[in-house]
């Protein structure tokens, strides 16, 4: 009976890590061979590399440690297609995986095919450290629906600088609803916030240990702040008066010449646009403002006379909803407006929403022994929190209590802005 029992959990672990490799190569369908190699600065990586890394993740912390007859497939690409695991050892320069024209995309899709022939092996056949093996699966169909996420803004951030302004994706006709801003109260107390170390639902380790914390009252915008609020800040020369930005950030918004989020542009008649994976569209008043630095989410924030809110207020209102919302298996591929007007909308999917609290370790937390603890911890430093997920984030992958996290100037991805303020 416990035999079918494990082997009915790998079976499911098997189907899931199929499926989430299919997507990925789904995802890759739109595009052209050319457009495997871009990479528009450091902090991007080309999708090839993302197909390459991924697989890498498999073959370095299952196959090869797992599998006693795996043979890696290439001895140089634990050094190409390692991100940052100092442990496992040295890494090719970030800034230059865009150089990388070989291994051609056909090596590459072989390379992960070959793991992917692999891994039934694994699962199905040794019966070693069965627990270890299902737990690093799961981590790893869950850190490849990262780089999913990833592949898309980083793509989105190449083909930005081509003036043909190319699409990645149909346009679908969505109708932009426009609704009032108004709060949502909610009541304060002691709030058990994270994951307990005895959860057996996935989790990442930065969502442990579960803890008490004691927040006041506070009341949270029942939606995202849209771009017709955003054109508002910016005639009111919200970019232009120093008292309503943070000093790193009035020094960044003036070292680049920011004017406006980022892929936003202008006409000769001052009409604007804004550039998406579905190309260059006038720019749509009702829909969520997005591409957004937590410097600009906080200064607009100042500007209205509000606040970001805490992760801890963020995961209070989202307990008792169900996660709901336009993510890419929506197929939308940009921020949608609410439905309605009758509650807290859009708490997932549409835009990652920054908090105003600082990527810090959670009372009690222990980072993961061996490599796979470099994963989260090691990130705890100068960065913000940001939850919910966005349009480009898969459904069953988010979570109340997930915790993204990016560095304060960070603008490609699709960050938004909910406020909250003191009741």
């Amino acid at each position: 009976m416990l035999d079918n029992i494990i082997f009915s959990e790998q079976q499911q672990v098997l189907d899931d890590f199929l499926k989430v490799r299919k997507f990925t190569e789904n995802i890759c369908e739109p595009l052209e061979i050319e457009d495997f190699c871009l990479q528009s600065m450091p902090e991007t990586s080309p999708a090839k590399w993302h197909l390459a890394h991924t697989s890498w993740f498999f073959e370095t912390f299952l196959l090869i440690p797992y599998l006693s007859s795996y043979k890696p497939f290439h001895d140089q690409f634990e050094y190409l297609f390692n991100s940052y695991y100092n442990s496992v050892g040295k890494q090719y320069p970030r800034p230059l995986r865009g150089l990388q024209s070989r291994p051609t995309l056909n090596q590459i899709m072989e390379y992960r095919h070959y793991v992917d022939e692999h891994i039934p092996n694994l699962l199905l056949h040794e019966v070693l450290n069965h627990s270890d093996i299902i737990q690093r699966m799961i981590l790893g169909c869950h850190h490849e629906q990262q780089h999913q996420e990833l592949l898309l803004t980083d793509l989105l951030h190449g083909l930005s600088f081509n003036p043909l302004f190319p699409a990645y994706h149909k346009p679908q006709i969505i109708k932009q609803i426009e609704t009032a801003f108004a709060w949502q109260n909610f009541e304060g107390g002691e709030i058990t916030a994270g994951v307990s170390d005895d959860e057996t639902s996935f989790h990442f380790d930065n969502e442990t240990p579960s803890h008490h914390a004691i927040i006041p009252d506070f009341k949270i915008s029942k939606r995202l702040i849209t771009n017709r609020e955003y054109v508002s800040f910016i005639k009111d020369g919200g970019y232009t008066n120093p008292l309503l930005w943070l000093s790193d950030g009035w020094s960044f918004i003036q070292q680049h010449g920011i004017l406006s989020p980022l892929y936003w542009s202008e006409d000769e008649q001052g009409e604007r646009y804004e550039y998406s994976l579905c190309g260059r569209q006038p720019l749509d008043l009702n829909q969520p403002v997005v591409h957004i630095s937590y410097y600009e989410a906080d200064a607009f924030a100042r500007w209205h006379g509000s606040r970001l809110a805490t992760e801890y207020e963020w995961e209070r209102a989202s307990k008792t909803l169900p996660i709901q919302g336009n993510f890419v298996d929506s197929a939308m591929m940009r921020p949608t407006s609410p439905q309605s007007e009758l509650s807290v909308n859009q708490l997932f999917g549409d835009c990652w929403e920054w908090t105003s609290s600082g990527y810090q370790p959670y009372p009690g937390f222990k980072s993961a022994e061996g490599a796979i603890g470099e994963y989260n911890g090691k990130f705890m430093c100068n960065q913000y929190v940001l939850r919910g997920g966005s349009c480009v984030t898969s459904k069953n992958h988010i979570r109340t209590t997930y915790r993204n996290f990016f560095y304060p100037q960070a603008r490609w991805q699709f960050s938004g802005i909910r406020l909250a303020s003191d009741q």
